[in-house]
């Protein structure tokens, strides 16, 4: 596994060694062992799956402590651009977002720590988007930032996009009291 980290402290993509031949394809998609050695700690305890068509939006979301939740997230089939924003406080990075994207033919993943609200977009088609957590869904404690916020300014690369009724009445990040 190659590891690379960005100016988001905490956050890393992951680049699985692919071993290819006539049959298709193998990678390790986990390895608690090398996740460790690369800073990525916690215990996993519910994976999740989401189907989406091109254009869907989902996010930008969080669970509020003491369920705050760090994701590794990655793409089985189609595309999806992930996007995580920053909302520790004390973070010389708070509100800055990143975009990265997810692929099924890269195989790549992106570790997402406590702290971030998190969405992505479809890209493809039926997109599978796999979620690894820390901690188990409540529904109590769920939060989340707005998508299409002005301040953030992301980039979703949609025109039109598909967004959730309950996802387009989040707060602004001007709006939003940090629990992190």
């Amino acid at each position: 596994m190659e590891f690379k980290y960005f100016d988001l402290p905490g956050v890393v993509e992951i680049a699985p060694r692919v071993f290819g031949d006539a049959r298709g394809a193998f990678f390790e998609s986990f390895s608690a062992r090398r996740m460790a050695e690369a800073g990525i700690v916690g215990e996993w305890v519910q994976d999740n799956q989401s189907r989406s068509d091109r254009g869907v939006v989902r996010g930008l979301h969080f669970q509020n402590p003491p369920h705050a939740q760090a994701k590794l997230v990655r793409v089985a089939t189609g595309r999806a651009l992930d996007i995580i924003v920053d909302l520790r406080k004390a973070s010389p990075t708070y509100g800055q977002h990143l975009a990265v994207e997810l692929d099924a033919e890269r195989y790549n993943m992106l570790y997402v720590p406590i702290g971030f609200a998190h969405g992505f977009t479809a890209l493809e088609d039926n997109t599978l988007f796999l979620y690894k957590c820390t901690d188990y869904y409540a529904p109590h404690a769920e939060g989340g930032i707005l998508w299409n916020d002005p301040q953030l300014n992301i980039n979703w690369r949609v025109t039109n996009p598909t967004i959730s009724p309950k996802d387009q009445v989040l707060p602004t990040l001007a709006e939003f009291d940090s629990p992190f």
